[in-house]
């Protein structure tokens, strides 16, 4: 029988760079999970910036820490929580004001286009790919 067993976490958030994820949002690894394919970030958004249409392959959730976020669910702001099932789109998430937020995703998201096809994947293995490429050669989503 192992006995090997998982080490407690604990990330100094304010001592990691802030990656860019896309035009405008930024976002610091927490942690993923190449086991589960979980994910973590905290997610900054500017104002104006916004996601463009996704699906999520994995269950998602989130709090807002600071700021407001507008999808198809309706309109969230600090304090709040939300849960985003399996396969559900977002045609569009926008923030209209400067944003902060925990994510969690437990399985991909991808991008799609306006005829739904599949023009990027965001994964655990893209969010630490991301997070180790300097910031010159980071490309954004």
């Amino acid at each position: 029988m192992s006995t090997d067993t998982m080490s407690d976490v604990l990330v100094k958030t304010t001592d990691l760079p802030w990656v860019p994820l896309a035009e405008g949002i930024d976002y610091r690894v927490l942690r993923t999970s190449p086991e589960t394919g979980t994910w973590t970030v905290l997610l900054r958004a500017q104002a104006g910036s916004s996601f463009a249409k996704h699906r999520h392959l994995g269950p998602g959730e989130y709090f807002m820490i600071k700021g407001r976020m507008e999808y198809r669910a309706g309109c969230a702001v600090a304090g709040d929580y939300g849960y985003e099932p399996l396969d559900s789109v977002h045609e569009e998430t926008n923030f209209p004001e400067y944003s902060e937020l925990y994510f969690t995703n437990h399985g991909p998201v991808v991008f799609l286009d306006e005829y739904d096809n599949v023009t990027s994947l965001l994964d655990h293995s893209v969010i630490t790919q991301l997070a180790a490429t300097p910031i010159s050669e980071a490309k954004t989503a």
